[in-house]
């Protein structure tokens, strides 16, 4: 008899983290994927392997997420830009001390590293993305 496990991914990308900008749903379903690129590695024995990469890849391509999203904030005159702004600061902080934290040898359990990733995105997506995209698809008429 053969047994096939299916895993469920970390974080399921579904229509209640769409923001309802296609641009901004297709970047943050990239920083969803490089979640579960971590996840599956966990799952295979490996996450202490590739957590430092993957920590990388998401710093620089959540800089790259950020600095979009706030030209498109800006763009549409988001009211709320400023704390935005901030709370993007504060994480890309947070994963340079995780980041830092490893360099320096220390331990950062990959399990760790993904749930603070997973509830991060989760929270910032659904609690604070969603008002700017509900604003934008309104001044867009979308």
């Amino acid at each position: 008899m053969n047994l096939e496990v299916t895993r469920m991914a970390l974080v399921e990308w579904n229509e209640t983290l769409s923001v309802g900008v296609p641009e901004m749903d297709q970047q943050h379903n990239k920083l969803v994927n490089l979640i579960n690129q971590l996840y599956d590695a966990m799952h295979l024995g490996k996450g202490d392997e590739v957590k430092n990469a993957i920590l990388i890849d998401l710093i620089t391509y959540s800089k790259v997420h950020f600095t979009a999203e706030e030209r498109l904030m800006q763009q549409y005159g988001y009211p709320d830009f400023a704390g935005h702004k901030r709370l993007h600061d504060d994480l890309t902080a947070q994963a340079v001390q995780l980041k830092q934290r490893l360099d320096a040898g220390q331990t950062v359990a990959s399990v760790t590293l993904a749930n603070f990733l997973r509830d991060w995105l989760r929270k910032h997506i659904t609690q604070v993305d969603k008002q700017y995209g509900q604003f934008i698809c309104a001044g867009a008429g979308v």
